[in-house]
């Protein structure tokens, strides 16, 4: 049973955001800080990636734990209400995820996916330099 009735349950996930969250501004700023010019959620590209760094032909995925399911993280938790439900929405998820990496890779594109526990623990700087700096610049 939920402990918030379906009135304070839908305002609360009405406030849930799907672009511009905190990892995602945390990730742009730092992109910027380094000379990195990008475009924010084109919707020509498979899964509207989250940043598109068109120079390198690089879209960046910044997933949030919980609601893309992150493997093996603490933060990947499945409510106690309706787990069927969730666990089924986790898959669905975890398949459309895939799906848009698979297109963009055949299309040619370099995909990097940053969890929000990365972010946290500042690790996604690391992920992302390695995996630019292994892209030569379109010319």
């Amino acid at each position: 049973m939920d402990v918030h009735s379906p009135e304070q349950r839908s305002f609360n996930m009405s406030r849930i955001r799907s672009t511009d969250t905190k990892p995602e501004i945390i990730v742009r700023k730092w992109l910027w800080a380094k000379g990195y010019r990008y475009r924010l959620y084109r919707k020509d590209l498979p899964g509207r990636p989250d940043i598109v760094i068109s120079r390198y032909k690089t879209a960046v995925f910044i997933n949030g734990c919980f609601w893309h399911h992150h493997e093996g993280c603490h933060y990947a938790t499945i409510p106690a209400t309706r787990t069927e439900w969730w666990t089924d929405k986790f898959l669905k998820t975890a398949e459309r995820d895939r799906n848009a990496v698979q297109k963009l890779e055949n299309a040619g594109w370099n995909v990097v996916t940053i969890w929000e526990c990365e972010i946290r623990s500042g690790r996604f700087e690391e992920i992302l330099m390695d995996r630019l700096l292994k892209t030569e610049p379109k010319t």
